[in-house]
C-alpha cells in the first residue's frame, strides 16, 4: 500500500485489474503479487535493510512485495549500498526500462538487478498492516500480507499495463465513496483495508497507527444472518465491523 500526502490529503496508490484476469477481475486492487522461489534466495539478505530480525517466509514475503511493486508500477524501495535516501526517480527509471519486461518474464531477479547495480532493498520502510487469508470455501485461495509504504518521494508510480491496465493515487475515502456508489468495483478486504487506512489523516500518522495496533488474523467465515449468509471476520481484526453479507465477498 503506498501512501503519499504531499497533496494535502492521505493518498494510496491503486490499480485496476485487467477485466480477463481470473481473480478480482475489473477491480481496484493494490499492486501485489505471490512469493516467487528466487525471492527465497538466502543471499539476498545481504542485499536488504532491516532484515535481521525477520524469518524465512516474511523475509520471502517482504522481498516479493518489493519486486511485485518495481513490476507492477514501477516504484524500486532500494537505495544504493550505504546511502539513506532512496533511489531517486533519475535512477530507478532506467532500471525500470532495462529490467522490468525481464523481471516479469522471470529472465532476471531482484537479486541479480541489486547486485549489478548495488543496490539495497529497503525492506526496513515496510510496516505491517494486515493479514488476510481466503475463506475456505473459495475456489482459488490467498495468504495475503498488507504492508504500508511511503512512497520515495522522487519516484513516479505507473501501472504495467498488463494485468493492471489503469491506476491512481486516491484517498481511502474517496474510494470507499466510490465503491458505495457503484463507480468501482473494490473486492471486501480491499475495501475494508481502506476503511482501516482512512482513519489516518496523513502518511505519519497511519504508519504510526500501524506500529502501535496489533494485526489479527483475518480468515472469514459464513453464517447465517437475520437476512441471510453473511461473512464473519475476528472483532478483535479491529474493522469496527464483524459481519456482512456473503454477497460483499466478491
Amino acid at each position: 500500500m503506498l501512501l503519499r500526502d504531499d497533496r494535502g490529503v492521505l493518498e494510496v496508490f491503486m490499480v485496476e485489474r485487467h477485466h480477463q484476469i481470473d481473480f478480482a477481475s475489473s477491480a481496484l486492487v493494490f499492486p501485489g503479487g505471490k512469493v516467487d522461489p528466487a525471492d527465497r534466495d538466502p543471499a539476498l539478505r545481504a542485499r536488504c535493510a532491516g532484515c535481521a530480525d525477520l524469518d524465512d517466509e516474511t523475509f520471502a514475503v517482504r522481498v516479493a512485495a518489493v519486486r511485485e511493486t518495481f513490476e507492477e508500477c514501477g516504484v524500486m524501495l532500494a537505495r544504493g549500498r550505504g546511502e539513506t535516501e532512496m533511489l531517486p526517480e533519475s535512477r530507478v527509471r532506467p532500471l525500470a526500462t532495462r529490467y522490468r519486461g525481464d523481471l516479469l518474464s522471470r529472465a532476471t531477479s531482484l537479486g541479480a538487478i541489486a547486485g549489478a547495480h548495488d543496490l539495497e532493498l529497503a525492506l526496513d520502510s515496510m510496516v505491517p498492516f494486515a493479514h488476510w487469508i481466503t475463506p475456505v470455501f473459495m475456489p482459488k485461495r490467498f495468504d495475503t500480507r498488507f504492508y504500508l509504504v511511503p512512497t520515495p518521494p522522487d519516484q513516479v508510480a505507473v501501472h504495467d499495463g498488463g494485468e493492471s491496465v489503469d491506476s491512481l493515487w486516491i484517498s481511502p475515502v474517496q474510494a470507499i465513496e466510490d465503491c458505495r456508489a457503484n463507480r468501482r468495483r473494490i473486492i471486501f478486504p480491499t475495501l475494508l483495508n481502506l476503511i482501516k487506512l482512512a482513519r489516518s489523516d496523513s502518511v505519519a500518522e497511519a504508519i504510526e497507527r500501524a506500529r502501535r495496533e496489533p494485526i489479527v488474523t483475518v480468515l472469514p467465515t459464513v453464517g447465517r444472518g437475520e437476512n441471510g449468509p453473511v461473512i464473519r471476520i475476528p472483532v478483535e481484526a479491529g474493522y469496527d465491523v464483524s459481519e456482512a453479507p456473503l454477497g460483499d465477498l466478491r
